[in-house]
């Protein structure tokens, strides 16, 4: 039985234009978020035949297939989320506070942020976390859709810069695609996961 489901998007596939073109929504959320759940799925088929086969020879093959379809479909999540049709403009309140302590301004980090998302090398996400042990935000570049376990960072704000996620509409200028981005972060959303990461003590 399938563990992993590919969520309902929160608004229609052409509700971001003209940032974001329906095509590429449709094609990005029916086809390659599908195709991560799938993996996912397989995945977990394919682990439990290796335990009852007592065969861990393609262990490592294994794991790494699973990670990466795992946090493909986690990450894209949050992504939609992330976005709506009617965000944009800047976040209030405490998450607003604690982007002007960590960045000194939220302009300090949104240039930051966008810099960490056009620079990625290859495939990955540019993202903004909650880092649990220092109690801080931080900013940090996904590379494909492996996270950086070691420092347990929660995603609050993920930007996509796989270029399935741009390519048909920016083709290879994915600066203009992340600028636009900025129009539409739902910024309800994250506030959300700030205050759900921060409600969270961590332990070692």
């Amino acid at each position: 039985m399938a563990l992993y489901t590919l969520p309902d998007m929160p608004y229609d596939y052409g509700a971001l234009e003209p940032a974001m073109s329906g095509e590429i929504l449709q094609l990005h959320h029916s086809k390659h978020h599908a195709a991560y759940v799938k993996g996912a799925n397989d995945g977990l088929e394919k682990l439990a035949e290796a335990r009852e086969k007592g065969d861990f020879a393609t262990l490592v093959g294994l794991e790494k297939t699973f990670a990466f379809n795992l946090s493909g479909h986690v990450l894209h999540s949050i992504f939609w989320g992330n976005l709506s049709p009617d965000g944009g403009d800047r976040p209030d309140g405490e998450l607003a506070a604690a982007i002007d302590e960590h960045f000194g301004s939220f302009d300090a980090f949104a240039g930051q942020l966008s810099a960490a998302t056009k620079g990625v090398q290859g495939s990955g996400w540019g993202v903004l976390a909650w880092e649990p042990l220092g109690r801080q935000l931080i900013v940090e570049q996904v590379y494909d859709h492996h996270g950086n376990v070691g420092q347990g960072a929660t995603p609050l704000l993920v930007f996509d810069a796989w270029e399935h996620a741009y390519y048909l509409q920016y083709r290879n200028v994915r600066p203009d695609y992340v600028d636009r981005l900025w129009n539409l972060v739902n910024w309800s959303d994250v506030i959300a996961r700030f205050d759900a990461a921060r409600a969270t003590s961590p332990k070692i």
